[in-house]
């Protein structure tokens, strides 16, 4: 048997409840530590990127899963420990108030478990979908599940922004505190017996994970398409840690207004992928290639507009971040959707080695990226005040987009990776 769409929804329930309670820490919490704390932008960019660090161990995840024979142990322990790291993070800020070096260290020990549960559940649950999903529903599945995902970020940084005001740190702690216990709850319950009767079964006599990833880095497929999330997704997450702040430092907005925005922001990401699904599966409107091209350049685009109307004092944050949103869900999706039909190419039982090997590609871009757009403002400021600081950085992760879309346009043909026989440059 393999999974059939009631599973993938299941699934898609799992990585609903992973988007939620990741966003409360990479853009509240942020927000909370920049403005309201009033701490250099590159010290929360540290903690974030601490918690992508983390995840280069998504190979090793993915391997564990490959060779135990149960993929939902991993799933569920990995949630279980994001959602205790999201509430500690929560902790570690309202600490921060009253005592900064005790919240700090809370702090770290937090996003550390915040990256070992993305990492754990996180690639354990792609791995599932990849080894029992039709080959011929692959495509569709990362749409529904990333959508679900994306509808899980908008509508809890939506719901968590609006009751968020006025701000109280117990207000926060209680908010954080219901997303992942509710989060937690449900990908109990949306995991309960889903492996029962599916093939997935473990590899015979494991090689060791230095040897499977060696393997899987022999494929030429999969080692070209790391070098393209690892530019891409550098571009995507530059902007991750700045955007709240600059729309509350340029803007004036408060907690609550920031946080509708990163909701706002993920509404047009969740519009975007919903248009690639449609019109790539659907319609059968475009290439994957093609999508993945117009997702980069719209989303230079946007983030120029972003940049430009900083600087002219013009109140349109909210229409340019939801523009942004909407060409970065194109770029997304369509990099999934290659991402996942890759992941069941190649050798058998590499299936959660490969993606975990992509989410580890893709934990270091969105590490560094944030990290460097974190401390690019807080040194442009230095020399430029707050609007056009932030601007450069805009400007700067505009240009990487379009390079990444140079570079698809090279490494992806017909709406499919490049042929295996295909190789990078200079090898």
């Amino acid at each position: 048997m393999t999974l059939g769409w009631l599973g993938i929804f299941r699934l898609g329930l799992v990585q609903m409840s992973l988007g939620g309670m990741v966003v409360l820490t990479t853009s509240t919490l942020n927000r909370l530590m920049v403005v309201e704390l009033a701490l250099p932008a590159v010290l929360s960019g540290l903690l974030v990127a601490l918690h992508y660090a983390v995840q280069v161990t998504r190979p090793s995840w993915g391997y564990r899963s490959d060779t135990c024979g149960n993929r939902t142990r991993w799933i569920v322990g990995g949630m279980a420990t994001l959602a205790l790291g999201a509430f500690s993070a929560a902790l570690g800020v309202v600490w921060m108030h009253t005592a900064f070096w005790p919240g700090l260290a809370l702090s770290f020990v937090a996003y550390l478990l915040i990256g070992l549960g993305a990492g754990m559940g996180g690639t354990s649950l792609l791995a599932l979908m990849a080894t029992c999903t039709r080959p011929e529903r692959r495509a569709a599945a990362a749409t529904i599940t990333w959508l679900m995902m994306i509808l899980g970020i908008a509508a809890t940084a939506g719901t968590v922004g609006a009751l968020l005001e006025p701000y109280t740190p117990e207000r926060l702690l209680e908010l954080v505190g219901a997303v992942c216990a509710g989060g937690l709850v449900l990908t109990i319950l949306a995991t309960w017996r889903i492996e029962r009767g599916l093939v997935s079964e473990p590899e015979p006599e494991a090689a060791p994970l230095i040897e499977g990833l060696r393997e899987v880095w022999a494929e030429p497929r999969a080692r070209t398409f790391t070098f393209f999330v690892l530019l891409s997704m550098t571009a995507y997450f530059m902007q991750e840690l700045i955007l709240e702040p600059y729309a509350g430092l340029v803007f004036g907005l408060t907690p609550g207004q920031t946080t509708s925005l990163s909701g706002a922001q993920n509404g047009g990401v969740f519009v975007g992928m919903l248009a690639v699904g449609i019109g790539q599966t659907g319609l059968r409107i475009g290439s994957l290639r093609a999508w993945v091209v117009a997702g980069c350049l719209g989303s230079a685009l946007a983030l120029t507009g972003i940049a430009l109307i900083g600087q002219m004092h013009l109140p349109l944050i909210v229409p340019a971040v939801v523009l942004m949103g909407l060409f970065n869900g194109m770029f997304a999706v369509a990099a999934i959707g290659s991402m996942m039909q890759l992941a069941g190419e190649g050798r058998h039982a590499r299936e959660g080695t490969r993606m975990g090997l992509w989410g580890a590609a893709q934990a270091v871009a969105a590490g560094f990226g944030g990290l460097l757009g974190a401390a690019s403002a807080d040194l442009l400021q230095l020399v430029a005040r707050g609007s056009t600081a932030f601007g450069l950085v805009f400007l700067a992760e505009a240009v990487l987009f379009v390079i990444s879309a140079l570079m698809a346009l090279r490494i992806l043909e017909g709406g499919r990776p490049m042929p295996a026989g295909r190789l990078v440059p200079g090898e």
